[in-house]
């Protein structure tokens, strides 16, 4: 069960930022209640997923390691170097805004998530491509 973690987690990844995706139309079209449903589920699935990593990487008990050389290697490893650094910046973010969506702190929340959201989007999309890149289809 402990090698079918990662698909699994990598796929609560893609289908945080689908969520995401759907959650900026919904309240760019004014649909605040479709927006906290989706930006709730977004949050749900990024929670999961830091869950199982963490479970994951625990009971392997080693890095992963990334066996192709050359140029991909780089690519590799410059996008699991931004990843990593900006997955743990959100976390701090995440929860401002949430704290400000909470508390209806309308004009702070949209402050913090214009800066939010593009990390956020970036983390989802690079943990799935990281996940590609590590084990392919």
């Amino acid at each position: 069960m402990i090698e079918k973690l990662p698909a699994i987690f990598s796929s609560f990844n893609g289908i945080s930022f689908i969520l995401m995706m759907i959650a900026v139309i919904s309240i760019k079209n004014k649909n605040e209640k479709m927006h906290k449903l989706f930006i709730s589920g977004a949050l749900t699935f990024s929670f999961l997923f830091l869950v199982l990593y963490l479970v994951y990487h625990f009971s392997i008990g080693e890095p992963v390691k990334y066996s192709e050389t050359g140029f991909i290697r780089t690519v590799y490893f410059t996008i699991l170097i931004s990843h990593t650094i900006l997955a743990i910046v959100i976390l701090p973010l995440i929860i401002k805004s949430i704290y400000h969506a909470v508390k209806d702190q309308r004009e702070k929340h949209k402050k913090i998530v214009r800066i939010t959201f593009p990390i956020w989007a970036y983390v989802s999309v690079t943990g799935v491509i990281i996940y590609l890149m590590l084990w392919g289809f």
